[in-house]
């Protein structure tokens, strides 16, 4: 597959690093010709340096012959306009485009088949909205994945002390036999260890589990997770992901205040919004989170376009006794080290985003993929297909590479959590977890055999 890529920032730089390491074609393409030589050292890709939105860069980069085009620049016009090229080629079957502006919600229309034509637009903000509700859903969690349209979660959290640790998922198993839950993934020590029965649990431990929606906060409460419901939420950063937060809560019946630094950008705020109390002062101030009784305050979301101030205000909010705390942050190299420092959450766009473009990139009927974590692993759902090498055999016989679990299978109305002995039927939606260097593999095993088109 023949990608372009038009942007390299956080996206799409690791795109384009998943793409490049599955021996697609990838040609990266950005202004920033500092950026592209800094990164053409670590990634094993073609990079050109231009505007995505010029005919003449799309042009050399291959538009004519492409199978995609992914855009991810900072700015809506320049993805918009490096799709509307794209689209005037018919090889190209896909175009992904990210737009930002909240303001073109409300004509949606022009990016159909009968003007932009572009098939995926990603509003990381909108993500990251959607990723902090899951989070404060869920107290107990540091990472939510949504699969099957939210009726399986994918739970991330860390070990804590508790009656559970010291023993071994088989005795957990005993101690909670109808509990419908599979452990998929430990990380211990910056090292991934697939599960087994007689791993043992070490407080410390990162687990990734999966449930039925309705079984995600017994699961919690069987670590020795908080399980109670939010109520009053004070959330820094009055930017669009900080107003269509508060804008959700607010649906929800939630007491939310927002603190903001730019006063234009408070009264804004105070326009639009109907029951949030709108604060003018910064999130990273003791004076002005003890004034506000942030002990008080079941969850405090840092959700500014500054990683380091995100993470400085959720560490103050921790100390001064918030009960949770949430963190926008993109990079990925921070990930591993925020429930160490004593933040309870991380909200990721660029996982969203990420998650997104790689359901269109991914071969086989994948419906949704994520990555989880640091990026080692990935969950997706997939579609059974009725020649595919996953049907009609018991998940044991099934010659999946090393580390590979499959997680649930949905049925119909039915979810069931996978065994050995579960046996995948066409049409099946089967929810599957894997190393990312295992990911060709895997493909290859859920494609439709050859010989079905002898």
């Amino acid at each position: 597959m023949k990608v372009i890529i038009i942007g390299a920032g956080e996206v799409g730089y690791h795109i384009a690093d998943i793409l490049s390491k599955e021996k697609q074609d990838v040609i990266l393409v950005d202004r920033d010709e500092e950026r592209l030589n800094e990164l053409a050292e670590t990634l094993d890709v073609m990079t050109l340096h231009g505007s995505g939105s010029s005919p003449e860069v799309l042009k050399k980069a291959g538009l004519a012959e492409a199978d995609m085009v992914i855009a991810v620049t900072d700015s809506d016009e320049t993805n918009m306009v490096a799709c509307l090229l794209a689209s005037t080629q018919s090889r190209v079957s896909f175009k992904i485009a990210r737009i930002r502006n909240p303001e073109l919600d409300e004509y949606s229309a022009i990016f159909g088949k009968d003007h932009l034509n572009i098939n995926l637009c990603i509003n990381p903000e909108r993500e990251a909205v959607k990723n902090a509700l899951d989070l404060i859903e869920f107290p107990g969690a540091t990472e939510v994945t949504d699969f099957h349209d939210g009726r399986i979660k994918l739970i991330g959290f860390p070990v804590l002390s508790s009656a559970v640790t010291g023993k071994t998922l088989q005795q957990l198993r005993g101690i909670h036999p109808d509990s419908k839950m599979l452990i998929t993934s430990i990380i211990r020590d910056e090292m991934l260890i697939e599960p087994k029965g007689d791993s043992v649990i070490r407080e410390n431990d990162y687990f990734f589990a999966v449930a039925a929606a309705e079984e995600a906060k017994e699961l919690l409460r069987i670590f020795g997770r908080k399980t109670e419901p939010a109520r009053r939420i004070v959330i820094m950063g009055g930017g669009n992901t900080g107003r269509m937060l508060a804008e959700a809560l607010e649906g929800k019946g939630v007491a939310v205040k927002i603190i903001e630094k730019r006063k234009d950008r408070c009264r804004f705020l105070a326009e639009k919004l109907d029951r949030t109390v709108v604060l003018h002062g910064d999130g990273t101030s003791q004076d002005l989170l003890q004034e506000e009784n942030i002990r008080d305050m079941d969850v405090f979301a840092a959700v500014t376009n500054d990683e380091e101030a995100n993470i400085l205000g959720a560490l103050l909010a921790k100390r001064l006794g918030v009960k949770k705390t949430l963190a926008l942050i993109n990079r990925v190299e921070y990930m591993p080290l925020v429930s160490r420092v004593g933040i309870d959450g991380v909200i990721n766009p660029r996982h969203a985003a990420i998650s997104k473009i790689l359901h269109y990139v991914r071969r086989g009927k994948i419906v949704s993929a994520a990555p989880l974590h640091d990026e080692r692993v990935e969950a997706f759902e997939v579609v059974a297909l009725e020649t595919s090498e996953i049907t009609s055999r018991p998940v044991k016989d099934i010659a999946f590479p090393p580390g590979t679990i499959v997680g649930a299978v949905i049925r119909g109305d039915q979810m069931m959590i996978a065994s050995g002995d579960t046996v995948i039927r066409p049409g099946d939606h089967v929810i599957i977890f894997t190393f990312r260097s295992s990911i060709p593999q895997v493909e290859k095993i859920l494609m439709v055999k050859l010989e079905y088109f002898e």
